[in-house]
């Protein structure tokens, strides 16, 4: 079996005869986006679909464009939620310490810094 060399193209080379063709041969169902590539030796794996975009009769449309900037005080009022919502996070994992605390009879919140204080405190003075 004879391998048929296909000779890579640069994208000035497809006449729009030739990009219409594929488009067609595409939207028909007799090739998919890689096997048109490969049939034809196209260069680069968005040249046809920007071909099936720009010549294409299927319904390409754009997607409205959203704005998602917000006015101050909508942010202001999403922040506030946010912390709040923080808020009762540490709140209920400073409970679960605290239960653990006495439960295990451990030390687990560590009280250091007031020790440290009184240690600077005391170097200070002196």
């Amino acid at each position: 079996m004879e391998k048929r060399l296909r000779e890579k193209r640069t994208c000035k080379d497809y006449s729009l005869a030739f990009k219409l063709q594929v488009v067609g041969e595409i939207e028909r169902g007799e090739l998919n986006y890689d096997q048109a590539d490969r049939k034809y030796g196209i260069q680069g794996h968005v040249t046809v679909a920007k071909w099936m975009k720009k010549y294409g009769s299927l319904a390409w449309k754009q997607s409205p464009i959203v704005s998602n900037r917000k006015t101050p005080e909508q942010r202001i009022r999403e922040l506030e939620e946010l912390l709040a919502r923080e808020k009762e996070k540490v709140l209920v994992l400073n409970t679960v310490i605290d239960v653990a605390d006495e439960m295990l009879d451990a030390n687990i919140r560590k009280k250091h810094l007031p020790e440290l204080l009184k240690k600077q405190k005391s170097k200070s003075k002196k």
